[in-house]
C-alpha cells in the first residue's frame, strides 16, 4: 500500500476511522489509536481561538486602559516631579510595568482569558498609548521626555505582552 498523502512512501498502517493508508509522518496517535489527520481534526486549543468578536472587545478595552492609565501614568509622575521640584527619572521604571500589568490583565479578563500574538500586540500598543496621553498632559510637555523613559516604555510593553502571550 502507498500513503494517501505520500504517494512515494510504502506503508501498512490504517486510519482507525476511515481506513486509508496513512505512512507514520502522517499518523496523529490519538487515544482510540491512529488516525489520519483529517480525521483527528487538529484544533488549536480553545484558549488561542481568539474570533472578530474577541478582538474587537480587546481593542476597545484596551483603548479605554490606554486612556485611563495614561493620565493616571501623567498625574502621578507630574506631582511626584512638581512636589519634589526633581523630575523622578527612575519612578518611571515602576510606572511603566505597573501600567503593561494592569493593561494587560485588564484585556485578559475583557476577552475570556484568551491569548494569542494578537491580543498581545493590541495591549503592547495600548501601553504605548498610555505613555503618549501621559506626555501630551499639559505638565507632561512641562517635565519632558527622558531616555528612562523608553525604558520605562519598554517595560511595561513586556510585561502586557507577557500578560497574553
Amino acid at each position: 500500500m502507498k500513503c494517501a498523502a505520500h504517494p512515494q512512501v510504502e506503508t501498512n498502517l490504517r486510519c482507525g476511522k476511515c481506513g486509508k493508508p496513512i505512512c507514520p509522518k502522517c499518523l496523529v496517535q490519538t487515544p482510540v489509536g491512529a488516525k489520519c489527520p483529517d480525521c483527528a481534526k487538529l484544533y488549536k486549543l480553545p484558549t488561542y481561538r481568539v474570533s472578530t468578536k474577541y478582538y474587537l472587545r480587546a481593542v476597545g478595552t484596551a483603548l479605554g486602559m490606554a486612556v485611563v492609565c495614561g493620565v493616571i501614568w501623567g498625574v502621578v509622575g507630574g506631582l511626584l516631579s512638581f512636589k519634589l521640584f526633581v523630575p523622578i527619572f527612575f519612578f518611571n521604571l515602576l510606572l511603566g510595568p505597573a501600567v503593561g500589568y494592569a493593561i494587560g490583565e485588564v484585556v485578559s479578563i475583557s476577552v475570556n482569558r484568551k491569548r494569542g500574538k494578537g491580543l498581545a500586540a493590541v495591549a503592547g500598543i495600548a501601553v504605548a498609548i498610555s505613555y503618549l496621553v501621559s506626555i501630551f498632559l499639559p505638565w507632561g510637555l512641562i517635565f519632558g521626555f527622558h531616555l528612562l523613559d523608553l525604558l520605562a516604555l519598554a517595560l511595561g510593553i513586556f510585561v502586557a505582552v507577557t500578560r497574553l502571550r
